[in-house]
């Protein structure tokens, strides 16, 4: 059931035609209900949400637009650009993350500035809006992007590496400037995955023409946009990234595997109304060490589904410390075949 607050939101943003407003605060109310086990419900909802949001998106101005006739109508360059973006409406939100204190600060100063866009803009200013993740996998960068996307009730653009990046000379290059276009014509969040893939350093070893001149194109399309979306780019391996790369960006965020206390906030969070009563922390801290914020969100959805199978409004202590250690052991094999891989490469290049 929809809160007091969320109910008022709903009917002013209906009043007011605020039809963004309208579906974010709709599709807050489907995730309530998926946390309290009410997944069917929460499973209708989402489908006419999904429905509205594949007829609409949002300019610059907040105004609603046809977003599906924006990415393939009217020219070719627009049929293959949509093959280019993945598009998504997520609902997350900031407070849906455990972040430590400097990250939690630098996003919340990122939504503020984009919240008070146009005051900004009046006085010759930018908000911040190009942004660079770094850290190791599982520790909340994808998850960032959507809950910027979820504050401020844009679309998410999944910017797709594997259609941009070609074999053939000049192509990649002209396939980021349609998505840069795309980013000044409709404002969101695009996100750049992976982001080393095309943000190499120049004249590495392993580097060829092609790539070099992609990120090129990149340095000068990212130095020259002023578009009201924010470009969001996400890399594992900030060491390989080329240095002209970071004063290209107007903030870089830093992400770490949780600390002791995180990891307990995470699992209690993530856990909402299966938590067990009383919630007794005795070797969860042991159990959740080393794991990314990833894992101990897979191992605690795991311990959440044995309970539903099993018929249980809670989940059992038990089975949240199998569901732990079993993504440590996956944890611990996948980090050794990793530092088996790179010994391997490592040799093989000497």
């Amino acid at each position: 059931m929809a809160s007091s607050e969320q109910l008022k939101a709903l009917i002013k943003s209906h009043i007011s035609r605020d039809d963004g407003h309208f579906l974010s605060v709709a599709m807050q109310v489907a995730a309530h209900e998926a946390k309290l086990g009410h997944g069917k419900l929460a499973e209708e909802l989402r489908g006419l949400i999904d429905a509205a949001k594949n007829r609409l998106g949002q300019d610059g101005s907040g105004k609603l637009v046809p977003i599906a006739g924006a990415l393939q109508s009217g020219t070719k360059s627009r049929g293959e650009l949509a093959s280019l973006l993945t598009v998504s409406y997520p609902a997350n939100r900031l407070s849906d993350m455990v972040l430590d204190d400097q990250a939690s600060q630098q996003l919340a100063r990122i939504i503020k500035e984009q919240r008070m866009l146009a005051r900004i803009r009046e006085h010759g200013l930018s908000p911040r809006r190009k942004l660079l993740l770094v850290g190791p996998p599982g520790t909340g960068k994808t998850m960032t992007a959507s809950a910027l996307a979820g504050e401020l009730g844009i679309p998410l653009f999944l910017v797709r590496l594997d259609s941009l990046i070609t074999k053939f000379m000049g192509e990649t290059a002209a396939k980021l400037r349609q998505v840069f276009d795309a980013i000044a014509d409709i404002r969101g969040v695009y996100f750049f995955d992976e982001f080393d893939a095309i943000g190499s350093q120049r004249g590495a070893a392993n580097d060829v023409g092609e790539i070099r001149r992609v990120l090129n194109s990149f340095l000068q399309m990212i130095e020259h946009d002023q578009s009201n979306s924010l470009i969001v780019a996400a890399t594992n391996h900030p060491e390989v990234l080329d240095y002209a790369l970071f004063r290209r960006f107007d903030d870089v965020l830093e992400y770490h595997l949780p600390t002791p206390v995180q990891a307990l906030d995470l699992i209690r969070s993530r856990l909402g109304s299966f938590a067990p009563r009383p919630f007794k922390k005795d070797g969860l801290v042991e159990q959740a060490q080393g794991l990314s914020y990833a894992e101990i969100c897979r191992a605690v959805d795991e311990s959440i589904k044995d309970a539903i199978m099993h018929d249980q409004t809670k989940v059992q202590r038990a089975e949240l410390g199998r569901a732990l250690g079993e993504r440590r052991l996956i944890s611990t094999k996948l980090a050794q075949n990793n530092k088996h891989l790179s010994n391997h490469a490592g040799s093989s290049q000497r």
